[in-house]
């Protein structure tokens, strides 16, 4: 029987992965009840999944909940305070994944290699660049701890460019978030513009010589606006330069899987089927319609309903990021 085509989820907290190794006494571990990144990784492996992606968040103790925008930075941070959390997420992660033998991939050549092997590889993300501190080294470093992909920008503005959820700072893309363009592609690491202003994401397509990815977001809409959505604009620029969309199933958009394949099919008409993937924002997402990698492998059935052929399903499930991941990594 042929394999099926490898599926993979650009962007994931599974397990709520970025509360790795917190003492019992500190305020966010109570956030981890009901949360294993273990058994998050069986469920993957379980539904047939090639690879996941498990995100640091990088502002992550400066953030709190905002009753009119989600989240929100509401402090600074402390000197250093930004570098050493990143560092407690990397080394937490990477411990867990070791306890759970999970391997880790920075390239497609890996994911296709457990895939073949009926394993679910495990990529890792950083969820802002806040931890570099205006340090370009650290880039590197988070490369040779099997980081493949960064997304700029969170939720607090940082040093690189201007997030969709506050007023901009730097009219899109900073020249610090120049060189960062520039490093990443240098070291083979997948640029994630999620987050990202317009203005910052076409300062990205500007100075990137490799495609990027918006790795969880979707079209916005007229009635239901929402910030953190992209306009026909933003996405087709993003698909022009030969990069991905990360359908996002979020209650911001959708009610159900099945609105979520609906919203799926309004990008792949306006951008095509080669430039839209998912991107789940398992366990970190607002208000999901995905709780579990269970509900990923009910996607074929949605999508074939909606006249997709296998081939057109297996794209948007993973070969499209697979084909970003190798133009990009190898």
């Amino acid at each position: 029987m042929a394999i099926q085509a490898p599926w993979l989820d650009l962007h994931a907290h599974p397990g709520r992965c970025f509360l790795a190794d917190l003492g019992r006494a500190d305020p966010l571990a109570n956030q981890l009840v009901d949360h294993d990144l273990i058994a998050a990784l069986s469920a993957a492996q379980d539904a047939g999944m090639a690879a996941v992606t498990v995100s640091t968040v990088a502002d992550l103790r400066v953030l709190s909940p905002d009753p009119d925008r989600g989240l929100r930075a509401t402090r600074s941070f402390l000197p250093g305070e930004a570098y050493d959390d990143h560092k407690r997420q990397i080394d937490g992660i990477g411990r867990l994944l070791a306890a759970a033998g999970s391997e880790v991939a920075v390239t497609a050549a890996d994911v296709h290699s457990a895939h073949q092997n009926g394993q679910t590889a495990v990529l890792i993300n950083c969820e802002g660049g806040d931890f570099l501190e205006g340090k370009l080294a650290r880039l590197a470093e988070a490369r040779d701890a099997g980081v493949s992909s960064l997304t700029l920008v969170h939720y607090r503005v940082n040093s690189i460019g201007d997030v969709q959820t506050e007023q901009p700072a730097h009219c899109g893309l900073s020249q610090f978030g120049r060189d960062v363009v520039a490093e990443c592609n240098a070291l083979g690491i997948v640029i994630d513009c999620a987050h990202a202003t317009f203005e910052t994401t076409v300062g990205v397509l500007a100075h990137s010589n490799d495609p990027i990815m918006v790795s969880h977001s979707h079209l916005d809409h007229a009635d239901r606006h929402h910030p953190r959505l992209l306009s026909p604009e933003h996405a087709r620029a993003v698909a022009s330069s030969g990069g991905l969309i990360g359908a996002w199933p979020s209650g911001i958009t959708s009610s159900n899987l099945s609105d979520f394949a609906d919203e799926v099919m309004r990008l792949v008409d306006l951008i095509g089927i080669d430039h839209v993937a998912v991107g789940t924002d398992m366990d970190a997402n607002f208000r999901p319609v995905m709780r579990s990698y269970a509900d990923f492998a009910t996607l074929p059935h949605l999508f074939t309903r909606r006249g997709l052929s296998d081939e057109e399903t297996g794209k948007i499930l993973g070969t499209n990021a697979l084909d970003l991941l190798g133009a990009v990594a190898g």
